[in-house]
């Protein structure tokens, strides 16, 4: 799964990367501990041309009738995206791109603490993932766009840390997944090819959600 991640691409640069018309009300500034329920940018397919939204990370299905009437679903599996009621529509529908430095897992080991780790590309580049989303509006809350990051099985790097990994495209993978090159997107929900992403121990600080600041990106001793 990918429950945290570090975004500190300008939105600006973001926008030009995924040639995008950003929106006036994207989040600003560095942030090196995206928590669910935070603000991200999402790239998605408009009417016009790809545009740059502000979602909020945890997707709500229609039925939720507040933002917290059920689990908070900030994954889905890519095994059961296409059946799941929650899910599904948006699968077809309404598909996105999620941009981030990298993002944070743990390894569990029985009464232990988990051990972070930040995953980044090897090459550098940003890690773009897979995600959907959906507008939502309950009869008592304001109004919400939603997303949540599309997972799929370990590639070799990540499977001695985790059993989960965020479904991450190439720019040649962008068209197809927000529905610009046709159908076909499912055939790229697959785990990253062996040799893409590098994990590094990081400090144990990042386990808060109030931890902030590059600090918590950087590598410690095993």
């Amino acid at each position: 799964m990918c429950g945290r991640m570090a975004i500190t691409l300008p939105q600006d640069a973001m926008a030009q990367m995924f040639d995008a018309a950003p929106d006036n009300d994207l989040p600003q500034g560095a942030n090196y501990n995206v928590c669910p329920t935070n603000t991200v940018a999402v790239a998605v397919q408009g009417t016009t041309g790809r545009r740059l939204r502000a979602m909020r990370w945890g997707f709500i299905p229609h039925w939720y009738k507040t933002p917290s009437g059920g689990p908070l679903l900030i994954n889905a599996r890519s095994e059961t995206i296409a059946e799941k009621p929650a899910f599904r529509s948006a699968c077809r529908e309404r598909r996105c791109l999620i941009a981030a430095d990298g993002f944070y897992e743990w390894k569990r080991t029985a009464g232990e603490t988990p051990l972070p780790y930040f995953v980044t590309r090897t090459d550098g580049r940003p890690i773009v993932m897979a995600g959907i989303w959906q507008d939502w509006s309950g009869a008592q809350s304001d109004p919400l766009t939603t997303c949540a990051i599309v997972t799929c099985g370990p590639n070799a790097e990540m499977s001695p840390v985790h059993d989960r990994l965020p479904v991450i495209l190439g720019p040649e993978d962008w068209p197809l997944w927000l529905g610009e090159a046709g159908k076909g997107a499912a055939s790229l929900m697959r785990p990253a090819p062996d040799g893409t992403l590098a994990l590094v121990r990081v400090g144990t600080e990042v386990n808060s959600n109030r931890s902030k600041g590059p600090s918590l990106i950087e590598p410690i001793s095993a």
